[in-house]
């Protein structure tokens, strides 16, 4: 299974451990129950805001087998972050500049379609699936990028590209940094 946060975290933040959770959870018939209608069971909770409706609902779903690593009700998702040693406009440009991009990312099949300068890029990809890229500024000459990719069909595609991006991220890194 899947890492999942300390107990301690989540006593502190709901009052209970995860054994506690998950017998809680069993006794209201949550095997049975789809992930919506754990989320509103436990929106009837107190103490449990809607972040932590959905942390204990995931992390009950993967204890009791319902869902596996990286899956999500509309399919499976990875992601994947670098900061690099270059300006957010250089780093949004490594993404938007064809030439550029071809350097690290090459061949990719996919269409930008929405594009926010500095900010973020909406991707859609030939084969179907999504990307939100994000450009965050950590100073005057170093940025991070955070890339989330998404409706990937099953475990191993997502497995498979969880090493795709984190090779490909480094390819960026390397591009930017030794020819900044």
């Amino acid at each position: 299974m899947a890492e999942r946060m300390s107990d301690e975290a989540v006593q502190s933040r709901t009052g209970k451990t995860w054994d506690e959770w998950f017998a809680i959870l069993d006794a209201a018939g949550c095997r049975e129950m789809d992930h919506q209608q754990v989320v509103a069971w436990l929106s009837g909770q107190p103490g449990v805001g809607p972040w932590w409706q959905q942390m204990v609902t995931v992390t009950y779903e993967r204890a009791r087998g319902k869902r596996v690593k990286h899956e999500t009700p509309a399919g499976f998702q990875v992601s994947g972050s670098r900061t690099i040693a270059v300006p957010v406009s250089r780093l949004f440009a490594a993404w938007t500049d064809e030439a550029l991009r071809q350097r690290w990312l090459p061949d990719a099949d996919f269409t930008v379609r929405k594009a926010t300068p500095d900010k973020s890029l909406r991707i859609a990809w030939g084969d179907g699936t999504n990307a939100e890229v994000n450009f965050y500024p950590k100073g005057e000459a170093k940025s991070q990028v955070a890339v989330d990719h998404k409706k990937l069909p099953d475990a191993q595609e997502a497995a498979r590209r969880k090493a795709w991006w984190s090779e490909a991220l480094d390819r960026l890194r390397e591009t930017l940094e030794t020819k900044a």
